[in-house]
């Protein structure tokens, strides 16, 4: 079973109808019991850092969280939570992935990075699968994850240089939104299902 956490953050409804689109039925929830039990684990968000870890950390799904073994995917905010802190809010994050996520800046960029743009494949993972390199996925973000030496596996530039994808172990993350992305992000969450 395919679980999707439901933490108030966010579009689930995008997530659920694009793995319908697949064919792969999910669950919605933020029992730590169906959690426990779920085959993989979709970690979708939108919104601020602060509101979205308090949430966390009220549910009682901060330490599940950080010891989930199975295939595991964190999109948009979902992926910067997964990391140590960000400096929106000042918060401390779930410490998965090591780095800070920081405010996107750069002379002339419009904030937010909303819209199409490239991602530059960074050695081999099986999320890109059948994917071309500097294909285009869809942005909604403000802040952005640090380039990390071992897990970056997608680069995309808005000024500077961020993972826009990252794979530690059975963990993914991922900035932009595939469930938005068209034919190219069903494609990155049907490879997410076959892990």
């Amino acid at each position: 079973m395919i679980a999707i956490i439901d933490y108030q953050a966010g579009n689930i409804t995008s997530v659920v109808n694009a793995l319908a689109r697949l064919g792969e039925p999910s669950q919605v929830t933020s029992d730590p019991e169906v959690l426990r039990r779920a085959t993989k684990v979709i970690f979708p968000g939108q919104g601020a850092a602060g509101p979205a870890m308090a949430r966390l950390r009220e549910m009682g799904l901060v330490s599940l969280l950080k010891e989930i073994q199975v295939p595991f995917l964190g999109i948009c905010l979902g992926l910067q939570l997964l990391f140590e802190s960000s400096e929106e809010n000042e918060i401390q994050g779930l410490g998965v992935v090591p780095g800070r996520v920081t405010r996107l800046e750069g002379e002339g960029l419009k904030i937010p990075h909303m819209g199409w743009n490239t991602v530059e494949q960074a050695g081999s993972s099986p999320l890109f699968a059948s994917i071309p390199n500097h294909a285009f996925f869809y942005f909604v973000h403000s802040y952005a994850a640090p380039l990390l030496p071992e897990e970056t596996i997608g680069v995309t530039r808005y000024g500077i240089p961020f993972t826009a994808a990252f794979q530690r172990d059975n963990i993914f993350g991922v900035q932009f939104h595939p469930e938005k992305s068209g034919d190219v992000g069903l494609q990155l969450l049907s490879n997410f299902m076959a892990l």
